[in-house]
């Protein structure tokens, strides 16, 4: 196998959330709300590779193949404390140069609402892009609203994210909520 063949040329995003009286049965069902539950999941950091392009998850779907082993960045979180908000996140810093590489961000927390989360794990991606790329990087002045673009040392970056949030199951049931960056070789 050629190395090159390792290296994602699409991505797609997903979420899930599930509830059951056990742990494990709940992230399943969270899984399978995903779309990928019948897949074995392979997890990898957080570098989307030059030139990847996004496409849909019921695009990326129909190219896997149930068993296959697939790459994933994934956030997950659980709780079974009634009432408790819970949320998983994956951002993405996606420079608009396809020469470049971009970066995914987990975040998963208590007590933020979606787009709180979902924000978070936005500027944490494009910090860290920033970072590993030498930058200097200010997110109170870096922040082009009316595009959505972080300005990244001269250079432009789309930042997007898929968040799951859910309320703790009334009852103490286990709730799960997951985020998934899904690889396509």
């Amino acid at each position: 196998m050629d190395t090159n063949d390792l290296v994602a040329k699409e991505m797609f995003f997903t979420k899930g959330v599930g509830v059951h009286k056990e742990k494990l049965a709940a992230f399943e069902l969270a899984l399978r709300d995903a779309g990928i539950a019948a897949f074995n999941l392979v997890p990898v950091s957080s570098i989307i590779p030059p030139g990847c392009k996004i496409i849909s998850r019921e695009e990326g779907l129909k190219k896997l193949k149930p068993g296959q082993m697939i790459f994933v960045v994934m956030a997950r979180n659980e709780t079974n404390e009634p009432n408790r908000l819970i949320a998983a996140s994956v951002g993405a810093a996606i420079p608009l140069d396809d020469e470049t590489y971009g970066y995914l961000s987990e975040h998963h927390s208590f007590g933020q609402t979606e787009k709180k989360a979902g924000d978070y794990a936005e500027d944490l991606a494009a910090f860290m892009l920033a970072s590993t790329l030498g930058v200097p990087f200010d997110p109170e002045k870096s922040w082009d609203e009316q595009k959505e673009i972080w300005k990244i040392s001269g250079k432009k970056v789309r930042t997007t994210n898929i968040t799951q949030s859910a309320i703790g199951n009334k009852d103490g049931l286990w709730t799960a909520v997951l985020a998934a960056a899904v690889f396509i070789l």
